[in-house]
């Protein structure tokens, strides 16, 4: 199995998928860098130090929603589809697996207790605002 799987529809990225075994030994974005939320593992060794800062407030101009799930606890599938709401792909997530939607659908299924961490771009316009359901 990858520790990385990155799911296309044609050539256009839909979903990433980083297993919970992948540990960089060095500092490593998963993401290029024109993505609307940049994800990636940023590594220091022991007495490494980020030094105190803040992030300048940069206007920025985002169309969609990209979604970080993380599997906290459990057992699920997840299925993903295309722009076209076409199934692509289904995978297994167990805990620690990191998924990362930058297009298309998903839908999950539960297979025992689970919890997803769930990171994305706010403000928030509540479910019925953010979600169409197909």
């Amino acid at each position: 199995m990858e520790t990385i799987e990155r799911i296309m529809s044609g050539d256009r990225p839909v979903c990433y998928i980083i297993r919970a075994e992948l540990n960089p030994k060095e500092t490593t974005f998963l993401t290029p860098q024109t993505f609307n939320l940049q994800v990636g593992f940023v590594v220091y060794g022991a007495g490494g130090e980020i030094p105190r800062h803040v992030h300048r407030p940069i206007e920025r101009r985002i169309t969609g929603t990209s979604e970080v799930l993380v599997l906290k606890k459990g057992h699920c599938q997840i299925d993903i589809y295309n722009d076209e709401r076409e199934l692509i792909a289904t995978r297994d997530l167990r805990k620690g697996d990191i998924v990362l939607m930058v297009s298309g659908g998903h839908s999950f299924r539960m297979f025992e207790e689970t919890v997803l961490l769930e990171i994305k771009q706010g403000p928030y316009p509540g479910v019925e605002g953010e979600k169409e359901l197909f």
